[in-house]
C-alpha cells in the first residue's frame, strides 16, 4: 500500500472513527440513561400501586378476619348437621357484604357446603379450585386468586377471590372455609390511578407466568415466561431488556407484598428510544462531515508530503543492501521533511556503529551463556547420590548417617526443587524440622528443639525460607556460646488477620551493639552466617518486599534472657 493511501487510512482511523465512536457512545449513554430514567420511574410507580393494592386487600382481610372469629360463623360450623335460621343468615351476611366490593361469599363446613350468598359452588368443586391446597398450606391466613389465575376472566365473569381456613376460636383446629368474591373494580381502579408513559403498561403476574391483571385489561389469564419468575433468578438489577408480545421492550418488576405475585411494567423500546433519535442524526452528519474533510485533507496536503519522502525512499532501499551512504537532496521545502533526511542520514551513521558493537556483545553473549551452562548443577544427581549413600549407610547398620542423609535429601527437595515463592507454613517448618535434625548430629546433645504448628494453621501459605535462617542465627549466636544445654523453640499462631511465627532460645542475648552488628552487612562477626547466603536482613527485606511494610520481622533480646524473634507475614489461604 502505498504511503498516501496509508496517511489517508490514518486520517480515518484518527478522525473519522473517533467522531463515529464518540457518536456511538453519547447515543448508547444517552440511551442507557433514559432507560435509567423509565425504570426509575417505574420502579416508583410499581412500589405505590403494590402500597395501594395492600391496603385494598388488607381492608378486605380486616373485614373476614373479624367475620371468622364471631359467634355466628364459630357455632354455626362447629355443630355437626346444623341448619342455619334466616335470623343467622342475615347476622352472617352484614358481616361480610356490607363492602361494596364483596359480592358474594360461601362457607363451608368441613365436607359439606353451609351457606353461601349468591355463590352456590358444591364441597365437591371447591376441592377441585387451583386455590384450594394453597388455602390448606396457608393455615388459616388469607390467599388471593386474581381473574387471571383463578380461570374467571376466560369465563366471562372475572372476579377477585379471597380464600381461608376457619379454625376453632379457641382449640385453632380446622372446622371450615371461607370464600369471599370481590368485584375486579378494586384491581381495575388501583391499576387505572397507576402513572406509566405512553404506550405502557403495568402487569399483575402470579409465579406460575400467568397475568392476573394489568392496567389495560389484555392478556388476562395468558401465561408469560419472564425470567425473574424463575426459581434460580440471580437479580442483577430491577429490569432487563426482552421481547414481550412480540415487540422489544424494557421490563421492571418489583415483588409484590403478596409472595405469590410480582408487578411487572411493560415499557416499548421503540417509545424509549424515540428520545436519543436526534442523538443518532447529529452523529450521521458529524461522520459525514468528518470523511469529507479527509478527503480534502488528502488531496491538497498529502500529495505534497508524499514527493518530498520520496526522495527518501531510494537512501532507504541502499540502506536495505547495508549501503550507509548519506542522501543528497536538492529540494529544501524548510519543513519537516528536510528534518526527516537529515534524521535519517544520522540514523545511517549510527547504525553503522551499532552493527560493530552489537556483534561485539553478541561474542560476549555466547561466553557467557557457555559458562552459565558449565555451572548449572543437576538436582537429580544430587538426589540419585544421597540415595545411593543412604543405601550403603542401611547396609552397614548405621542408622545415624541414614537418618541424617535422609534429612539432607528432604531438606536439599524443598530448598531447590520448590519452584514457587510461596509455600505451605507446615512445609517451611517441615525444612526447618530437617535443618535442625541435621544439626544435632554436630551439635550432638547440646540442644533440643520443639516446634509447634496447630492444625488450622498448616495449609496457611508462607514466603520460602524464611525461618531456616533465624533458627541458623540461633544456633550460631547462641546456642554454639552456651554450656549449658540450650532450647529453640518454634511455634506458629494467628494474631487476627496476620501470621505470628516465634523463634524462642535461651541463649545468653544480644547486647544492643551486638544486634545492631547483625544487621549491618559488613559486621565482623558475621562470617558464618554470611556463608549462608541469607540473614535477618535479607529475611526482613525479603518479607517487606513481597507483603510490604508492617510485615517482616521483629527482634527482642536483652544479655542473660535469651532471644525471641517474631516474623509477622499475612494470612495466605493455600
Amino acid at each position: 500500500m502505498k504511503l498516501r493511501r496509508k496517511i489517508l487510512f490514518a486520517i480515518i482511523l484518527l478522525v473519522f472513527i473517533p467522531v463515529i465512536m464518540m457518536g456511538l457512545v453519547t447515543y448508547v449513554n444517552f440511551s442507557n440513561a433514559m432507560e435509567k430514567k423509565s425504570n426509575n420511574f417505574y420502579w416508583i410507580s410499581l412500589q405505590e400501586t403494590d402500597r395501594k393494592l395492600k391496603f385494598a386487600l388488607s381492608e378486605i382481610s380486616s373485614i373476614t378476619n373479624s367475620a371468622i372469629t364471631r359467634d355466628a360463623i364459630q357455632q354455626s360450623l362447629k355443630q355437626p348437621n346444623f341448619v342455619l335460621t334466616y335470623d343467622r343468615k342475615q347476622e352472617i351476611n352484614s358481616l361480610l357484604i356490607d363492602h361494596p366490593m364483596i359480592t358474594s361469599f360461601s362457607l363451608y363446613g368441613k365436607d359439606r357446603l353451609l351457606y353461601h350468598y349468591d355463590a352456590p359452588m358444591a364441597f365437591a368443586d371447591l376441592k377441585q379450585q387451583v386455590w384450594f391446597r394453597a388455602m390448606e398450606e396457608a393455615e388459616g391466613r388469607p390467599v388471593w386468586s386474581g381473574p387471571g389465575e383463578n380461570g374467571s376472566e376466560s369465563a366471562g365473569r372475572p372476579v377477585l377471590i379471597q380464600a381461608r381456613t376457619i379454625k376453632d376460636y379457641y382449640s385453632l383446629e380446622d372446622i371450615g372455609y371461607l370464600v369471599v368474591y370481590v368485584k375486579p373494580d378494586l384491581l381495575d381502579q388501583i391499576f387505572w390511578e397507576a402513572a406509566t408513559l405512553k404506550k405502557g403498561d403495568i402487569l399483575l403476574v402470579n409465579k406460575q407466568g400467568n397475568i392476573v391483571f394489568n392496567k389495560s385489561g389484555e392478556h388476562i389469564g395468558q401465561q408469560t415466561n419472564f425470567p425473574f419468575l424463575q426459581e434460580n433468578y440471580v437479580q442483577e438489577q430491577d429490569y432487563y431488556i426482552d421481547n414481550y408480545q412480540g415487540e422489544r421492550s424494557q421490563i421492571t418488576f418489583l415483588p409484590s407484598h403478596n409472595s405469590d405475585w410480582y408487578l411487572a411494567a411493560i415499557t416499548p423500546m421503540n417509545l424509549i428510544n424515540s428520545e436519543s433519535n436526534s442523538i443518532r442524526n447529529i452523529a450521521i452528519a458529524l461522520c459525514t462531515v468528518s470523511l469529507l474533510s479527509a478527503f480534502l485533507f488528502d488531496r491538497y496536503f498529502v500529495r505534497r508530503l508524499v514527493r518530498s519522502i520520496n526522495s527518501a525512499v531510494n537512501g532507504m532501499k541502499r540502506v536495505k543492501q547495508g549501503i550507509f551512504t548519506p542522501i543528497k537532496t536538492t529540494m529544501h521545502s524548510n519543513d519537516e521533511s528536510d528534518l526527516l533526511i537529515d534524521g535519517f542520514n544520522r540514523m545511517s551513521a549510527q547504525i553503522s556503529e551499532l552493527i560493530e558493537q552489537v556483534q561485539t556483545e553478541q561474542g560476549r553473549k555466547k561466553e557467557a551463556e557457555m559458562q552459565a551452562l558449565m555451572a548449572q548443577i543437576n538436582p537429580h544427581f544430587i538426589y540419585n547420590s544421597l540415595e545411593s549413600i543412604n543405601s550403603m549407610a542401611v547396609l552397614a547398620g548405621n542408622r545415624d548417617i541414614s537418618k541424617m542423609v535422609v534429612s539432607l535429601g528432604k531438606l536439599l527437595r524443598i530448598s531447590i526443587s520448590q519452584n514457587q515463592e510461596l509455600i505451605p507454613l507446615q512445609m517451611e517448618l517441615e525444612h526447618v524440622r530437617h535443618y535442625l535434625d541435621i544439626q544435632k548430629f554436630r551439635f550432638e546433645d547440646k540442644f533440643t528443639y520443639e516446634i509447634e504448628l496447630p492444625e488450622v494453621l498448616k495449609s496457611f501459605m508462607t514466603q520460602k525460607l524464611i525461618v531456616q535462617p533465624i533458627v541458623e542465627n540461633a544456633l550460631y549466636h547462641a546456642i554454639e556460646q552456651m554450656e549449658e544445654h540450650g532450647v529453640i523453640t518454634i511455634k506458629a499462631q494467628e494474631a487476627g488477620t496476620d501470621l505470628i511465627i516465634i523463634v524462642q532460645d535461651n541463649g545468653p542475648g544480644f547486647e544492643p551493639a551486638t544486634m545492631l552488628s547483625l544487621w549491618d552487612p559488613e559486621g565482623g562477626n558475621r562470617k558464618k552466617y554470611n556463608d549462608s547466603g541469607v540473614g535477618l536482613k535479607n529475611v526482613h527485606e525479603r518479607l517487606n518486599i513481597r507483603f510490604g511494610n508492617p510485615y517482616g520481622i521483629m527482634v527482642c533480646s536483652s544479655p542473660g534472657f535469651g532471644s525471641t524473634i517474631r516474623i509477622r507475614i499475612p494470612r495466605i489461604m493455600a
